[in-house]
């Protein structure tokens, strides 16, 4: 099974617009499908194209790219004959694969893109963290492209449905429900891309005998690889991202979901923890999000970088993560997303699901919290706030049997004239109530 990604749409746009002109840099998480993507467009594309692999690449590539980069002509006559491959001048691609794991070859995409006869991508994880760019001039001539798991119209894609999204879209820009019938199947869709998430090798273990236990065993062998990732790469602080990474779950079933670094050490500070987070975060392992002091349309000019929610960047991973230590059968949230008993649980999920897929929007994370013990009236929180027509909108998470939303109430009066439309997000359909657009959580991904 080929799995169909947006991210091909968007190296067509590349190639059409740059011409050869800049390489495009492919950023994302370790199984993301970063090489894959860039290998179908180059089989497709190209007349023919190379993929350099530098996980693995042998000496003798890496002279090549030490010794022969003062004789274009030569380094690539070398290279074709090494990989077996004809080069065509403007019909070939030349990929370079984990291409941090050898930082001078990146350097060397500017004389390549200005020598202007191949087209190139290079796909990458950990790709902004110091030491993988210590010592070299990032090229100018590069394009950026963050790639993130497959959101849920990818999802439905590699299950054979290509319809369900655009009638979802249609209802939501017409602020149609779509009906009992209709949100039940959705709904029961979008549990199964919540359990499984959007890792690919996870989605075609699971496809077509919807084997939960294997897309499980998957993702356990991905969190192991993050785990030895870390390891390798986080040297002298691996425990502290260690720390980090397996509270995670903990940090976001409990109500309050600020980050606490207080859990993970006595008398811990921020500034002790602050290169793991930042290791995480640039690993793409995770999205944090971040409080916003005075919310207006730059929600970034006033976000405090100490005060944050980790959240992890797939869904289906903290499902797995959740329930590491136990064997797949024990592990609770299959069951309880299932059979919608969801009452532990659902914040943690539901909240990490809708922090995916505005991130899949590419959409940077922001929420708004306030504190004030003297006078609780003035206290509130709002899990994310989203620019929208030159204002924000406040979104709220919320369980299927809340009853009332004390924090949006708040916001909207405090803030009027600020805010173009409030949202709140739940498991039940599309309603208008009170000037506040209530979602089914599927829909988060059109906001």
């Amino acid at each position: 099974m080929v799995l169909r990604r947006k991210m091909y749409d968007k190296l067509l746009e590349w190639k059409r617009m740059s011409a050869g002109k800049t390489a495009l840099l492919i950023d994302g998480a370790r199984r993301v499908g970063k090489s894959f993507v860039a290998e179908e467009f180059a089989k497709n594309e190209y007349e023919s194209y190379i993929l350099i692999d530098f996980a693995r690449a042998s000496g003798e590539v890496k002279d090549l790219f030490a010794h022969d980069t003062d004789d274009l002509e030569m380094f690539f006559r070398k290279l074709s004959l090494y990989y077996s491959v004809a080069l065509y001048e403007r019909r070939s691609l030349i990929i370079f694969d984990e291409v941090q794991q050898y930082p001078p070859a990146r350097q060397f995409i500017k004389y390549l893109v200005a020598d202007g006869r191949y087209d190139y991508i290079e796909t990458g994880s950990l790709i902004r963290l110091k030491k993988n760019v210590r010592d070299i001039v990032i090229p100018s001539e590069e394009e950026h492209l963050e790639m993130f798991p497959m959101d849920f119209e990818e999802f439905l894609w590699a299950a054979g449905d290509e319809t369900t999204i655009p009638v979802l879209k249609d209802f939501f820009e017409k602020r149609m429900p779509l009906g009992d019938a209709v949100h039940r199947k959705v709904m029961n869709l979008f549990k199964q891309y919540m359990l499984v998430g959007g890792m690919p090798q996870s989605v075609l273990a699971y496809l077509p005998d919807k084997d939960f236990e294997r897309s499980d065993r998957v993702k356990r062998n991905i969190l192991t690889l993050y785990r030895e990732d870390v390891s390798k790469f986080a040297e002298g602080y691996e425990d502290r991202v260690f720390a980090i990474f397996d509270n995670i779950p903990a940090q976001l079933s409990k109500k309050e979901k600020k980050f606490k670094v207080s859990a993970l050490k006595k008398a811990a500070r921020f500034r002790t923890f602050k290169d793991a987070f930042l290791w995480l975060n640039e690993a793409m392992i995770v999205n944090n999000c971040y409080n916003v002091t005075d919310p207006s349309a730059g929600l970034a000019l006033s976000a405090e970088e100490s005060t944050f929610k980790c959240y992890m960047g797939d869904t289906g991973l903290l499902v797995t993560l959740a329930f590491m230590d136990m064997p797949y059968a024990q592990n609770e949230l299959y069951r309880a997303v299932l059979f919608d008993k969801m009452s532990i649980n659902e914040g943690m999920l539901t909240e990490n699901i809708v922090a995916q897929l505005l991130r899949s929007r590419g959409r940077k994370l922001y929420f708004y919290s306030r504190s004030d013990a003297a006078h609780r009236e003035n206290h509130m929180e709002i899990d994310f706030l989203i620019s929208e027509n030159k204002k924000i909108a406040p979104i709220e998470v919320k369980s299927s049997q809340y009853r009332q939303h004390v924090s949006l109430d708040k916001f909207m009066a405090k803030f009027k004239g600020r805010y173009s439309q409030a949202y709140i997000l739940y498991t039940k359909d599309l309603a208008m109530k009170n000037g506040i657009l209530h979602l089914p959580v599927y829909m988060a991904m059109f906001l």
